[in-house]
């Protein structure tokens, strides 16, 4: 048995997670409208791994469908240039199967994806 007061608690962790749940329970927008700013500031950035993670998000907890997708696809190619829409078209397609491949397993919302969280 391990001594509590001899346990590494992840002060930061627990912290950050408070932070986010606060952020995302706020009313003015809807999860699918922080979905979307968060997917264009994401691949504005190139932050890669950070966007699969939303992306699995965005298709499995139904804020975004398919052809939405496909279409934040297009509209952030104009915007944040054609080397990152061209690397978000790759991560929509890959993630879409993955989902679909997901549901087709009978797997549970939420599962079989990359994302630890959904938000």
């Amino acid at each position: 048995m391990t001594d509590p007061a001899m346990e590494t608690v992840d002060s930061f962790g627990m912290t950050a997670e408070r932070q986010f749940a606060e952020v995302w329970s706020r009313t003015a927008l809807s999860d699918r409208e922080r979905r979307l700013v968060l997917l264009g500031l994401l691949v504005g950035q190139g932050l890669d791994e950070m966007t699969d993670v939303q992306l699995d998000a965005a298709l499995r907890t139904g804020d975004l469908t398919e052809p939405e997708l496909r279409e934040v696809v297009i509209f952030l190619t104009h915007y944040a240039g054609w080397i990152r829409g061209a690397r978000l078209n790759g991560q929509v397609e890959e993630m879409i199967e993955r989902v679909r491949q997901s549901r087709a397993a009978g797997d549970p919302p939420g599962c079989g994806g990359q994302a630890g969280s959904i938000r």
